[in-house]
């Protein structure tokens, strides 16, 4: 089995949380380097060349997004976004709570690759217990003086501000997070300008997931190379996996990229006993279902595109012929509809409006027409918001009303009820 040990490395098996133990396993060496061995643009051009794409969602090529600050001599800030939120999705939480000063290490490797003398961590508020864990990291590391002014004796200063959210999904997208972070209601904001030209408090602005940055400390230790040979030439490197669904033992699995979906079904157990998997939603909540037909392609950023669906932020949710999909389409609405921030009409109202189409048809009060209806709602949803998540309400639902449609139009009233009824 393709299972590795990169960020996940001694996870289950020491106290990563204690700042002793992960500086004997070779923590913050890559921090010490970079101050005083490395400039800045070297951390960027070695980033680029390791072809790290980011790990939150969108999958942009990290050094690519980090070149577009502008060089106009402002303030510039790093943010790391662990407001994890992506229904399928638990590997930035994992991170934090078990390894909290890889990633803290990630953040300030980050930071000087870019410039910035102040980063954030944004951390979902339920998160609680992980919230007190990387506190006590940041604490620890700033009592080693490793986050401060004159790191390891340099003229080089970085703060480290810890902030968090709400509860709110919105706030995974990057200029909601930013916005939260000034004070302001989680609302996506305009695009353009773009965080890079006008972030945080005005300023250019990078933002960066859990995982992304996290990366940072290994690719420096064993050079972009040794990244950029795993997996596909496009989507190079490892990725942890959050597999859960009908599988026998759900979980976060390190994999390279490129490893069939099948082999990462084995990896989780295997379906249930007597089971079979007729359905896989790739890349968390927001994705288009793939089927049983499609179990032997390679799991990356392209060819989940190619075939009409996303990696994303690399859940992964099996499905077997046991699986109700008109409940778990509405369980999906809802979550969508309950977590718009209400911003962009379509979005309100149109999740809302299948939520309630959705219910209807459940409860035995549906029509015919509402099932192609759910297709050109939802579709007519997407493209015209502020932000992805309208656009995150089709995918799923669409994909599994074209596959299963007769579930669907099962729970639908024929006529000659109807004429009963009346």
């Amino acid at each position: 089995m393709p299972v590795v040990n990169v960020l996940t490395d001694g996870i289950g098996e020491v106290n990563l949380r204690d700042i002793d133990v992960y500086r004997n396993r070779g923590g913050y060496a890559q921090w010490q380097r970079a101050l005083t061995e490395l400039q800045p643009e070297n951390i960027a051009q070695m980033t680029s060349d390791s072809g790290l794409r980011g790990r939150g969602g969108a999958g942009f090529p990290t050094g690519r997004k980090w070149s577009f600050l502008p060089k106009n001599g402002r303030p510039r800030y790093l943010v790391c976004n662990c407001d994890e939120a992506e229904p399928g999705t638990f590997k930035d939480h994992m991170l934090l709570l078990e390894t909290p000063h890889q990633v803290l290490e990630g953040i300030l490797l980050g930071a000087y690759a870019i410039g910035s003398h102040h980063a954030f961590m944004y951390i979902r508020g339920e998160f609680e217990q992980g919230y007190r864990v990387f506190m006590e990291a940041l604490a620890q590391a700033r009592a080693a003086g490793f986050v401060g002014q004159n790191v390891f004796g340099t003229d080089y200063g970085i703060e480290v501000t810890v902030h968090r959210g709400a509860g709110a999904y919105i706030c995974g997208e990057e200029t909601a997070l930013l916005n939260s972070l000034e004070g302001k209601r989680g609302e996506p904001r305009l695009k353009p300008p773009f965080p890079a030209v006008k972030g945080l408090y005005g300023e250019p602005t990078v933002v960066n997931n859990v995982e992304t940055l996290a990366t940072l400390p290994h690719i420096l230790k064993n050079g972009p190379q040794w990244f950029a040979s795993v997996g596909p030439p496009r989507s190079p490197g490892f990725k942890i996996v959050s597999v859960s669904g009908h599988v026998r033992r759900p979980g976060n699995y390190e994999v390279p990229l490129g490893t069939p979906l099948r082999e990462l079904l084995e990896i989780a157990g295997g379906p249930r006993e007597g089971r079979t998997i007729v359905a896989v939603q790739p890349g968390g909540g927001s994705s288009a279902c793939l089927f049983a037909e499609d179990l032997d392609l390679p799991y990356d950023f392209d060819t989940m595109a190619q075939h009409g669906t996303m990696l994303g932020s690399g859940a992964i949710v099996f499905f077997d012929e046991t699986t109700n999909f008109v409940e778990a389409a509405l369980a999906l609405v809802r979550f969508f509809a309950h977590e718009s921030c209400g911003q962009c009409t379509p979005c309100r109202e149109g999740g809302h409006w299948l939520e309630v189409t959705l219910n209807r048809i459940l409860s035995g009060g549906g029509l015919d027409s509402d099932i192609d209806l759910l297709l050109s709602v939802s579709h007519q949803l997407t493209g015209i918001n502020l932000c992805p998540l309208g656009d995150s309400i089709e995918p799923f639902l669409a994909s599994v009303v074209r596959r299963f449609e007769p579930q669907f139009r099962g729970y639908v009233r024929r006529p000659e009820s109807i004429l009963v009824s009346a």
